[in-house]
């Protein structure tokens, strides 16, 4: 085995001598402090850098004594310049007669992944039309440009002010679509122009963070529907998701909020107060805590535009409310958008599997129509999008056929549903989650 000697001599710059490491060695370092990641069977000490890790520290933190070479090929369109800056970082590699893959994971799953990857790669299925997300940017800017003029031309009445909030909540739930394909950096040549954009469109267009945003993201994709891990299940106590979760706060007895009644209160705290409420004072927080001044002078140009444009003919009360109603709807839109493809699907703990069986079972697809492409944000495509990230995603249904043919050669089930059956199936698992609190909780009163 031998590696930790040689792996202190490698940090000291004693002897520059590389170690050899095990599986049982590398899984020892997975506390903060102390992380170790294996990528491509070379063993990586990123204890220390974690925290200039441009997607946040928490990501590398979720793959500590893992084989991360997945998800690194998965979020890092380039990939040789990745592997120049994690030069110092490297601390050996794998001793000869360990597996390539972690935790049992399918060896010849993990490759046939690959080769999928490279041969979409090949087919030009990661390259971006331009004129796409040129013509995306130019509608949401016409939808803002015909709200204001309707108030400029026909007042504030209203029938009017419905439509110009209709037009406003459409607006920017499309520009969350557009800011997500640059924070994936799926459509700029480089991920420094794609960052800049990215800026543009989630700060100046929508008056929110890249930064937090970024680190908020990221998570989820890395580890999705996993406790601890995947941020967008873990609900401040608010609902009890998947199938553990409301056993084990029924066994323990934990009750912050009437979860029997979840299925109830989730139509009045779950989608018209997530953006308004939780992220508006979460981003604002995160950047103030975490010194995002360049995101926050982009979110402050957001605000600036919006109250010098509706004041004029609102003055301050009603343009506050206007703006308000039309996160309302914004967040009706998110909500039932994003989860509709993750809250029904499995919610657990850690199982370290490869990559392809791990989104599988965190995602389903919606199926696909010019309609669905549109008002998901492409988001109906959601098995293609967390198996690649970086993939632009007017080439999703290109993807399709091949992730789906994967699935089958190995007897991972991949889901498709018709947008209504998504919808349906939100709240028929809320149903599901609260039945299974209440009996456990039944149980546990008369044991």
């Amino acid at each position: 085995m031998g590696g930790g000697g040689q792996q202190t001599d490698r940090i000291t710059g004693t002897n520059g001598r590389f170690g050899t490491y095990t599986w049982e060695e590398v899984q020892k370092h997975t506390k903060f402090g102390d992380q170790w990641i294996v990528v491509e069977r070379k063993v990586y000490n990123v204890s220390q850098w974690v925290k200039r890790h441009p997607g946040g520290l928490r990501i590398i933190g979720h793959y500590a004594g893992e084989d991360a070479t997945e998800a690194f090929t998965a979020f890092h369109p380039d990939l040789q310049l990745v592997r120049k800056y994690m030069k110092p970082l490297l601390i050996g590699e794998l001793e000869a007669s360990e597996p390539s893959q972690d935790c049992q994971k399918n060896a010849a799953l993990v490759e046939d992944f690959r080769a999928l990857r490279e041969h979409l790669e090949a087919e030009g299925c990661f390259k971006t039309q331009p004129l796409f997300f040129i013509l995306h940017l130019g509608h949401i800017l016409l939808l803002e440009a015909i709200a204001l003029m309707l108030v400029w031309c026909f007042g504030t009445g209203w029938i009017n002010t419905a439509i110009v909030a209709v037009l406003m909540a459409t607006a920017q739930s499309q520009a969350g679509w557009l800011q997500h394909d640059f924070g994936h950096l799926s459509v700029c040549k480089t991920s420094r122009w794609n960052h800049l954009v990215h800026k543009f469109v989630i700060g100046h267009l929508k008056g929110a963070s890249a930064g937090w945003w970024n680190h908020r993201h990221f998570q989820h994709h890395a580890k999705p529907n996993v406790f601890k891990k995947d941020p967008d299940v873990n609900m401040l106590n608010a609902f009890v998701v998947g199938k553990v979760q409301p056993v084990e706060y029924g066994v323990k007895k934990i009750k912050h909020l009437p979860y029997n009644h979840q299925h109830k209160y989730f139509f009045f705290i779950g989608p018209p107060l997530l953006i308004p409420v939780y992220f508006q004072f979460q981003i604002f927080h995160n950047m103030i805590l975490h010194g995002l001044w360049v995101d926050l002078a982009w979110c402050i140009s957001y605000y600036v535009r919006y109250f010098l444009c509706y004041t004029q003919f609102y003055g301050v009360f009603w343009a506050v409310i206007l703006f308000n109603f039309v996160r309302f709807m914004e967040s009706h839109w998110f909500v039932w958008v994003t989860q509709m493809s993750h809250i029904p699907m499995n919610i657990d703990y850690e199982k370290h599997q490869d990559w392809l069986s791990m989104q599988l079972v965190a995602t389903c697809n919606i199926e696909q129509s010019p309609f669905n492409d549109w008002f998901s944000g492409h988001l109906n495509f959601q098995i293609e999008h967390h198996l690649f990230p970086t993939m632009p995603r007017h080439n999703y249904w290109r993807a399709a056929p091949h992730a789906r043919a994967l699935c089958d050669k190995y007897g991972v089930k991949y889901q498709e549903k018709t947008l209504y059956g998504a919808f349906a199936d939100i709240i028929r698992y809320d149903q599901l989650r609260l039945t299974a609190y209440a009996e456990m909780e039944f149980e546990t009163l008369h044991m």
